[in-house]
C-alpha cells in the first residue's frame, strides 16, 4: 500500500510538473507577438516623430524662402514705381518742353534779334578759344533780364574743302557753342536753335586769309517775341 501510495504521488507531482511548463511556454507563444508588434509600434511612432521634425524643418526654411522672395519683390516693385514716376514725370517736362517749342516756332515770325556776336575758329577747328568764351559771356549778360528768347545759332566756314566736310564741321562749331551756353549759362536746349550752313553763307570772299577767317565763324543772336515784349509789362503789373 505505502508503495502504491508513493508511486500516485510521484505520478501527480510529475503530471503538475509537466502542466506548468506547458502553460509557461503557452503563455510565451502568446506574448512574444504581442511584444514583436509593440516594438514595431514604437519604431514606426520614432519613424513618425522624425519625419514630422524634418517636415517642420523643411516647412519653416520654405516659408523663410517665401518671406525673403516677397522681400525682395516688394523691394523690386518699390524699385519699379520709383522710376515709372520719375519716367512720368520726365514725359510731362517733355510735353511742356514740346508745347513750348510750338508756340514759339508759331510765333517765330514775331522774333526779332536783341543782341548777336560771332565768334571765330581756328583753321580745321571747332574748339572754343578764351576771346570766343569771353564774347559769349558778354553776349548772356546783355539779355539777363530778357525771359522770352530763343538763341539762334549759324555755323559757317571757309571754302577749303569738300561741301560735306565744311557741313560737319560748321555743326560740330556750332554744338561747341551750344554746349558751353548750356554748361556755363544754363541755357535750356529748347531754347536754342542750331543751323549749320557750311561754306553756304560767306561773310567774306575766300580769296585770302583774312577773308576765310571771317567766314571761320558761329553767329549768336538773342531773339526775343515782340508780343511777349508787349506783354511782359501787364504781367509785371499783374
Amino acid at each position: 500500500m505505502n508503495r502504491i501510495a508513493a508511486m500516485a504521488v510521484l505520478v501527480s507531482a510529475s503530471m503538475a510538473f509537466t502542466a506548468g511548463c506547458t502553460t509557461k511556454k503557452s503563455v510565451n507563444a502568446q506574448i512574444t507577438p504581442v511584444m514583436n508588434k509593440v516594438n514595431e509600434l514604437d519604431d514606426m511612432t520614432a519613424k513618425t516623430n522624425r519625419d514630422i521634425k524634418d517636415l517642420d524643418t523643411r516647412t519653416t526654411q520654405g516659408v523663410n524662402d517665401v518671406n525673403t522672395r516677397l522681400a525682395g519683390v516688394e523691394q523690386k516693385t518699390t524699385s519699379a514705381s520709383a522710376q515709372a514716376d520719375q519716367a512720368q514725370q520726365l514725359a510731362n517736362n517733355t510735353a511742356h518742353g514740346v508745347d513750348v517749342l510750338q508756340t514759339r516756332v508759331a510765333n517765330l515770325d514775331n522774333y526779332h534779334p536783341i543782341a548777336e556776336t560771332s565768334v571765330k575758329f581756328g583753321f580745321n577747328k571747332a574748339t572754343l578759344d578764351k576771346k570766343a568764351r569771353a564774347d559769349l559771356d558778354q553776349l548772356v549778360q546783355q539779355t539777363a533780364n530778357n525771359k522770352n528768347y530763343i538763341v539762334q545759332v549759324e555755323g559757317g566756314t571757309d571754302s577749303v574743302g569738300s561741301a560735306d566736310y565744311n557741313y560737319q564741321l560748321s555743326q560740330h562749331r556750332a554744338a561747341a557753342v551750344v554746349q558751353y551756353l548750356a554748361e556755363q549759362h544754363g541755357i535750356p536746349a529748347h531754347r536754342i536753335y542750331v543751323i549749320g550752313l557750311g561754306k553756304d553763307k560767306p561773310v567774306a570772299e575766300n580769296r585770302d586769309s583774312h577773308g576765310r577767317a571771317e567766314n571761320r565763324r558761329v553767329d549768336v543772336r538773342i531773339m526775343t517775341n515782340t508780343v511777349a515784349d508787349q506783354n511782359a509789362p501787364t504781367t509785371a503789373q499783374q
